[in-house]
């Protein structure tokens, strides 16, 4: 079968794969282990039919003739990264955005703070997420009148933030949300064909979305987190890379502030920094427990 799909492209070749890993790693921080030369292959064959490469090392010497910033460099990114999401997935962590996040926040008044809220969905793929922290927000406060705000979500790949922005999804995407409450922030949406529903613009009317390459060295972030979401992606990445990503996390926290990881990232390395509170919840260190 892989024969047939790629009879018109020369295989990955052992250089040409170490220099496109390297090029990778060297852009986005990501690290591909030997075993991804296939999905390598497979991700990157649609690239080299569309510009008229026959081979990955003449992909890779285009690639490499551009600027840092060149739109192939970003085709490349957007090709190799991994993208897999839904909404409210691993429910618990909204549960806890509402339950002591949210409560928190909502205590800030009484002793003089403001109504004030800051979330950033680092990694936030097309959207599920950044949403699914959104509609949890007005659930619990009810009504956004007379709060600050904002939901900062961004993403690497530039494909998967049009779809995060545009807000339309298939009406399976919406299976895990209760039919009340997607009548609620969800409208129907006509274009497309079958049954798709759009975010309604209260709902994105709380977020911003940006592309941030963790790899960069400044990132356009001017504003301290009560909560940062970045679940799944450090498994890209090397323990150099995680450890350098997860300690710049930290200094976007609130000194009250949570980093949520995804289910299968275990941060026991940093117990210097966080203190875990299960189910892959961190504060940072100096902070008082969650009330």
């Amino acid at each position: 079968m892989l024969e047939s799909v790629y009879s018109d492209l020369e295989p990955l070749n052992d250089r040409e794969f170490r220099d496109l890993r390297k090029l990778i790693l060297e852009a986005t921080g990501i690290c591909l282990k030997d075993s991804k030369r296939m999905l390598v292959q497979a991700r990157l064959a649609k690239r080299l039919r569309s510009l008229g490469f026959a081979s990955y090392g003449a992909y890779f010497d285009y690639v490499t003739a551009q600027p840092a910033n060149g739109d192939e460099r970003v085709e490349l990114v957007n090709s190799i990264t991994t993208n897999k999401t839904d909404f409210f997935r691993e429910n618990h962590h909204f549960e806890f955005l509402a339950r002591h996040v949210i409560c928190q926040a909502q205590e800030r008044p009484a002793s003089g703070g403001l109504r004030r809220l800051r979330l950033w969905s680092a990694g936030c793929s097309s959207g599920e997420e950044p949403y699914s922290m959104a509609i949890t927000i007005l659930e619990k406060l009810g009504s956004s009148a007379g709060w600050d705000i904002k939901i900062l979500a961004s993403d690497i790949d530039t494909d998967v933030l049009a779809k995060a922005d545009a807000g339309v999804y298939d009406g399976e995407r919406l299976s895990a949300i209760p039919e009340a409450t997607v009548r609620k922030y969800f409208r129907r949406h006509a274009e497309g064909g079958g049954e798709r529903f759009a975010v309604n613009d209260h709902l994105k009317a709380l977020i911003r979305f940006r592309r941030i390459n963790f790899a960069d060295a400044a990132w356009p972030v001017r504003t301290r987190f009560d909560a940062i979401f970045c679940r799944n992606v450090v498994i890209y990445f090397d323990r150099a890379t995680q450890e350098r990503l997860i300690e710049r996390l930290a200094t976007y926290l609130e000194p009250s502030g949570y980093l949520i990881m995804g289910h299968s990232e275990n941060l026991y390395w940093v117990n210097h920094l966080l203190v875990p509170m299960g189910n892959t919840i961190y504060r940072l260190r100096e902070a008082g427990p969650a009330s």
